[in-house]
């Protein structure tokens, strides 16, 4: 079975962010898990990684709503780093606004869009569709 070397989630909140882990954990697709507590902290610890020729995630679970930098800075930032190759972003959220939901299509990502709190056989899936495109 194919798997993903490293995936990363952007989030703030503890409770979140162990479910994510744990589901990502219990699915079995994913080999490691880089976490990051807000947009800021993600976007200098993966244009480091991008700069040392360091493999990057190949899928980003992104909150929107974060102290320091918010899910869009890191967007705007993260976006200007001239990777190669493709790294799939998912905004994962409790925004349901359609605000954000419409300024999620600036970035492409409107089918990328999840609300928290995410179950396990939403996140199984994703990573699943992710494993064998």
């Amino acid at each position: 079975m194919r798997k993903i070397d490293l995936a990363c989630i952007v989030e703030d909140d503890p409770m979140h962010l162990f479910i994510t882990k744990k589901y990502m954990e219990l699915s079995g697709f994913v080999e490691k898990i880089l976490v990051c507590k807000n947009g800021k902290e993600a976007y200098d610890t993966l244009k480091a990684m991008f700069l040392n020729s360091e493999k990057l995630p190949q899928i980003i679970f992104l909150d929107l709503n974060m102290p320091i930098w918010d899910g869009w800075q890191f967007l705007d930032e993260f976006t200007k780093i001239p990777i190669e190759k493709n790294v799939i972003i998912y905004i994962l959220t409790s925004s349901n606004s359609e605000e954000d939901i419409n300024r999620a299509e600036q970035y492409s990502l409107m089918s990328n869009y999840l609300i928290k709190p995410i179950n396990q056989s939403q996140l199984k899936s994703v990573l699943a569709e992710f494993v064998n495109n």
